[in-house]
Parts: structure tokens; sequence; C-alpha cells
């Protein structure tokens, strides 16, 4: 039973690396063969699916839509496009934007919100858009981090340890992984000073985006508020935070289908929704699931704690920069909930708190997906949009910004990490 569900996993994995586009299919399809299997009993596949992570996914990506509609974020963007004196400050300024609003909403949303503003923006300044959007998305993989619902890998490892939203910030008397983050960020503000340095062209006049819609901006923030209030009372159920965001999500639906009397807009965020990721993380959840309930889990543990021995700054040294070398190529999702129950595992064997391998996974998993443009989903569509405008980005493109920016922001919060949390 151990060696199918391995060989199974294995399989899994090299399938997703080969066809990444049927992601989601492979993980469905590689779980229904667990349960088949016996791998995972039928009668613990409630049990394994993460049913809070998928609706704080869900929720989010639905209230994201309207509020991509409403024209905020562009109005947000030309603001910043007017206190910028030329090019190079206008990438700086919408990487650092990217970033902020990576910090709330999903990396991949992010990049679509931005990315089109940014390319805008080029146009206008008539220059190649190539460096600006990929500074964009990386810098939005670089801030996803930073909070609980700043990306899903955030939302699996606050659901997974029990950490609240503002444990993100301080938790157990110590600074939290938000800081780690964004020192990373600050960190790569050089960088960029070095990469667009040649961005010079001067910037005129600026027209302001006419906001048509407030509600979606007042459901972003209240979700926010909501989620952080949550975080401060005790013994919620365990999807109280997935209720959060789909309530808010299914109040802004009947607002604005009530208030236009039309249901395209229904239908259009609902059709929005990315199933894709839901299907995958639903996949993933029964195949970890029976890898942990077969005991490969644990033999993994024991086979990190051996090559980490006892000798803590080692491990953590290990699973930060193994984690960046992985991610660079695997998508962080299934990465990260295989080795959430992994460090659970090898911080119970060596009998100390998880928190410094958490925050150490987190942010080399996070962080890695820069290196390459097949690291992150954000890369991908940034990507995949400037091959749709007709620009070409090869891996040494991509990597020109992706490493730089990788290197600084890892390396800051890996001595931050390690000095609090050690």
């Amino acid at each position: 039973m151990k060696l199918a569900a391995l060989i199974l996993f294995i399989l899994m994995y090299v399938l997703m690396i080969a066809a990444p586009k049927y992601r989601p299919y492979i993980a469905l399809v590689t779980a229904v063969a667990f349960l088949a299997a016996g791998i995972l009993p039928v009668s613990m596949l409630a049990s394994v699916i993460n049913w809070n992570v998928l609706l704080m996914i869900a929720g989010t990506m639905v209230i994201v839509y309207y509020f991509i509609d409403s024209g905020m974020p562009a109005l947000l963007a030309d603001i910043l496009l007017s206190k910028s004196e030329n090019a190079m400050w206008v990438t700086i300024r919408m990487s650092l934007f990217a970033g902020i609003i990576s910090a709330f909403i999903d990396n991949v949303s992010t990049v679509l919100i931005v990315a089109p503003i940014a390319l805008a923006i080029c146009r206008k300044l008539r220059i190649n858009p190539v460096g600006m959007i990929l500074s964009v998305s990386v810098s939005s993989n670089l801030q996803g981090a930073a909070t609980l619902v700043g990306d899903t890998t955030s939302i699996m490892l606050g659901d997974y340890a029990g950490m609240n939203f503002m444990d993100f910030f301080w938790m157990n008397g110590r600074p939290g992984i938000f800081f780690a983050v964004e020192l990373g960020a600050l960190a790569t503000i050089p960088v960029m000073f070095i990469l667009f340095r040649n961005f010079k062209e001067k910037i005129t006049s600026v027209e302001m985006t006419e906001v048509h819609d407030y509600l979606p901006t007042a459901m972003l923030i209240l979700m926010v508020g909501a989620l952080i209030t949550a975080s401060f009372i005790p013994d919620t159920p365990s999807i109280t935070n997935g209720v959060i965001c789909c309530t808010l999500a299914v109040i802004t639906i009947i607002i604005d289908t009530i208030r236009d009397g039309n249901t395209e807009d229904t239908i259009a965020s609902v059709m929005t929704l990315d199933f894709g990721t839901l299907g995958l993380l639903t996949g993933l959840f029964v195949v970890i699931g029976g890898l942990t309930n077969t005991g490969i889990i644990n033999d993994f543990a024991d086979l990190i704690v051996k090559a980490g021995g006892n000798d803590k700054f080692l491990l953590y040294t290990i699973i930060v920069w193994g984690s960046v070398l992985i991610s660079a190529f695997v998508d962080n999702i299934p990465y990260v909930a295989t080795m959430l129950p992994v460090l659970t595992a090898v911080t119970s064997t060596l009998g100390i708190e998880p928190y410094l391998l958490y925050f150490g996974l987190l942010s080399g998993a996070t962080l890695g997906g820069n290196i390459t443009p097949i690291g992150a989903s954000a890369n991908i569509a940034a990507v995949g949009l400037l091959e749709s405008e007709g620009y070409q980005v090869s891996f040494k493109d991509f990597m020109r910004i992706g490493v730089p920016y990788t290197l600084v922001a890892v390396i800051a919060g890996y001595i931050f990490i390690w000095l609090v949390w050690s």
C-alpha cells in the first residue's frame, strides 16, 4: 500500500510538471485512485479536505471580480502615475503597488488587476512593457506571504497551524512573517533602481479613471476587517474565515443584482472563479491525506531529520533554500501542501516549536517561484499577457529580473526569521 501510494504521488508530480495545463485533472484523478485503492478510506474523505481554505479562496475571487470591474485599481494606478517623475519611478511604484494589493488578494488576481494598467501606462510612455510587467509579477509573488489572505499558501499555513490574521503580524510575543516579507520587499528597491535605471521617459498629464462602483472596495475592506476581528475571538469554528469570505461575496452579488436589475455580473463573477485551483487543492488534500494515512509523511520527516541532524540552523537552511530551488520549477501549492505535515512531524521528533520551519518554508516556497517564469501561477499569467500583446519572454529575460529579486528578498527574510524565531 505504501509503495503504491508513493508511485502514484511521484507520477502525479511528474505529470503536473510535464502538463501544467492539466494539473487539476491530474490531481483529481490521483485522488480518485487513492480512494479506489484504499490508500485513503472513503470514510476519511470529508475530514482530509480543507473546506476553510476552499471557501476563503472562492469568496475572495468573487469580490475581486467586482473590485476589478469597478475601476478602483485603475484609479489607484493613475494616482501613482501622476506622482511619478519618469518611467523608472512608475515601474518602482507600480511594483510596490502590486505588492501592497497582493498582501490582501491572491497573486494571480493581483497580476490581472495591475498588469493591464501597467500595459496602458507603457503605451502612453511608448516603452517596452516587459520589464514593468515582470516586476509587477515578481513583486506580487513576494508580498503574497505577508498576510493570511495574501496567497493560497498563506491560507494553507494559517489553517494548518491554527494561525489567525494577526498572527502573521505578531505571534507569541514576536514579530510574525509579515515583517520578514516587508524587509525582503524593501531590499528589492535598490535592485529596481539598478534594473530600471535607463527608464528615463518623462511623465506628462494623467487623466484619472472614474470609479463607477465603490461597493466592491467597501466589501474588500470589510472582508479584511472581519478576518482581523474573527482572529481575536477564541474557539471559533475551523471554517470561520471561509464563511466570512463567502458570506460577503454572496452579499456583494445580491446587492449588485438588486441594484442593477440584471444577472450578467452575477453569472460572470461565478464563471471567473478559478475552478482549476479549487480542483487542484481538493485533489491534493486527498492525496496528502493518503500519504499521511500510510505513514509516508513520517518517513519523509525522518529523512529530513537525518539530513539536518540535531543542528536546527542546518535544518532551517535546508528548508528555506531547498524550498527556493524546488519552487523555481514546481508550483508551490502542492509543494507546501506536502511539506506542512512533514515539518510538523520533524519538529515533533526534535521537540522544537514548528514556527521557525513553517515560516522558512513559506518564505522560501513563495519567493522561489520568482526565479523562473514557470515557478508561480502569477508569473505564467504575466508572461501569457505579454505574449498576447506580441512580446516574447525567454527564460533569460525573466531571470534577469527574477533572480536578483529572489536572492535579496530571501536573504533578508532568511536572516530575519532566524534571528527572531530561532
